[in-house]
């Protein structure tokens, strides 16, 4: 049974950090690329960032891009979203997912579609 558990989020003043973590289970973790998308109340699901298995290939939505980083350690079956600077407009919840395709174009990997698995989602809230 595949599992995939979001870290606790949390309440941050704005500018603030957070580092989410998404541990992985029941499947061959580095065969898969890894995202991490949110939803704000009253909105659709947004990509937010991907990371292929060798990490050669990451994207990132263009609004979070130089606050937001994201990583994997493949040996602890983990993915990271660290997110600095963080507004107001990136509360949301925050899903983890996964899925075995290959990611070298952002459009692909913002696709919901494409992932297989997802994690319950954690709550980011940024006050200002």
């Amino acid at each position: 049974q595949v599992q995939l558990v979001e870290s606790e989020g949390g309440l941050v003043q704005a500018g603030g950090s957070l580092r989410l973590s998404c541990a992985a289970s029941g499947l061959t973790f580095s065969s898969y690329t890894m995202g991490w998308f949110r939803q704000a109340p009253g909105k659709e699901r947004e990509f937010v960032a991907a990371i292929n298995w060798s990490v050669d290939n990451i994207h990132y939505l263009d609004s979070v891009k130089g606050r937001f980083t994201i990583s994997r350690d493949n040996a602890k079956n983990t993915v990271y979203l660290q997110m600095n600077s963080l507004k107001p407009k990136d509360t949301a919840v925050y899903y983890c997912a996964a899925g075995r395709f290959p990611v070298y174009v952002r459009t692909i990997a913002a696709e919901p579609r494409r992932y297989d698995y997802w994690g319950q989602g954690t709550q980011v809230t940024v006050s200002s």
